[in-house]
C-alpha cells in the first residue's frame, strides 16, 4: 500500500513546479503538463518514487545507519526537526558548514569543544569566570548549538542523507556524493535529479509539502530502527533460551549406572524363579 495516496499528495500542492522558464530539462520525465506557465508534475511517479526512498531510508535504518535530515530553508527548518527528532536521527537546520563531512574529524573537534562549555554551564564554572569571558563562552557555545546542535550525537558519518532542497543545500549534496553517501531528496522541477540516488520529484517549497515528504521518510526509518531491534532482540532472547537450556542440561544428575551384566549362574536360576 502506498505511504502516501494522490489526494494525500494533492492536498498538500506537492504536484506544483516552478515556472516554465526556470526548469531543469533533466525533470522532463517527471512533468505532467504545463499549466499558466508552470510545470505540473506528474504525481503517479512522485507516488512511487516516493516509496523508493522510504524503503531504502528504512533498509539503512535497519542495518544501524543514521539519516542526516537536512533542510535550512525557512519554511523547512521547523518541520524537518520535528520529524528528525522524532525518528531519533541527526539534523541541519541553521546553516550548512563546509566539510561538515568530507571534514568531519574536525567537526568532531568542535562537537567536544560544545560539549566542554555545555558541562562548565551546568557545573557553575562558567559562573565563576569574569563578566567578558563568561559573555564570550555563552555567545560561542550559542554558535555551536545552533549549527551543531542537531548533530550533537551523531559520533560518525551517516548511512545516508534527506535533503529537502538540493539547489539550496549543493554543498551538502557535493560532500557526500564525494563520500559515496546516499541522497534521499526532494527534487523540484528547477533541479537536476541525476545528482542524488533516491530522487522524489515534488515541490520543495511548499510547508505542507516538506511536512508531508519529510514525515514519511522519519516513519519509514522509525520503522527500520524498530523492525531491526525487534530481530536483534528476537536473537538475543533464543540464544539466551539456548544457553538456559544447556545450563540446565550441565545442571541435570548424573544417571545411575547401568546395571552389571548377569551372570551364567544367576542366569540359570532365573528360569526357575519365574517358574
Amino acid at each position: 500500500m502506498p505511504r502516501a495516496s494522490i489526494e494525500d499528495l494533492l492536498r498538500a500542492g506537492a504536484h506544483f513546479g516552478h515556472l516554465t522558464s526556470r526548469w531543469n530539462p533533466k525533470m522532463a520525465s517527471y512533468i505532467f503538463m504545463e499549466r499558466n506557465g508552470i510545470h505540473i508534475i506528474d504525481l503517479k511517479q512522485t507516488q512511487a518514487r516516493l516509496e523508493e526512498a522510504a524503503e531504502a531510508a528504512g533498509r539503512f535504518a535497519g542495518r544501524g545507519k543514521e539519516i542526516l535530515f537536512v533542510g535550512t530553508k525557512k519554511q523547512a527548518q521547523a518541520t524537518v526537526k520535528e520529524h528528525a527528532e522524532r525518528a531519533g536521527m541527526p539534523f541541519v537546520v541553521d546553516r550548512w558548514q563546509g566539510g561538515m563531512l568530507t571534514n568531519f574529524q574536525t567537526v568532531k573537534k568542535s562537537l567536544r569543544r560544545m560539549e566542554t562549555l555545555q558541562r562548565q554551564e551546568s557545573d557553575g564554572t562558567t559562573a565563576q569566570l569574569k563578566k567578558k569571558e563568561r559573555l564570550m563562552r555563552t555567545r560561542e557555545l550559542e554558535k555551536l548549538d545552533r549549527v551543531l546542535g542537531g548533530i550533537s550525537h551523531m559520533n560518525k558519518l551517516p548511512g545516508a542523507l534527506f535533503v529537502v532542497d538540493i539547489k539550496r543545500e549543493h554543498i551538502a549534496v557535493d560532500e557526500a556524493k564525494k563520500l559515496n553517501i546516499p541522497v534521499i531528496a526532494l527534487v523540484d522541477t528547477n533541479t537536476d535529479p541525476d545528482l542524488v540516488d533516491y530522487p522524489i520529484p515534488a515541490n520543495d517549497d511548499a510547508m505542507r509539502s516538506v511536512s508531508l515528504f519529510t514525515g514519511i521518510i522519519a516513519d519509514a526509518v522509525t520503522e527500520g530502527a524498530q523492525a531491526a531491534k525487534a530481530q536483534k532482540d528476537a536473537a538475543k532472547a533464543e540464544a539466551e533460551s539456548r544457553l538456559a537450556d544447556q545450563v540446565k542440561e550441565a545442571a541435570k544428575p548424573e544417571e545411575t549406572k547401568e546395571e552389571a551384566p548377569v551372570s551364567m549362574a544367576d542366569a540359570e536360576k532365573a528360569p526357575e524363579a519365574k517358574a
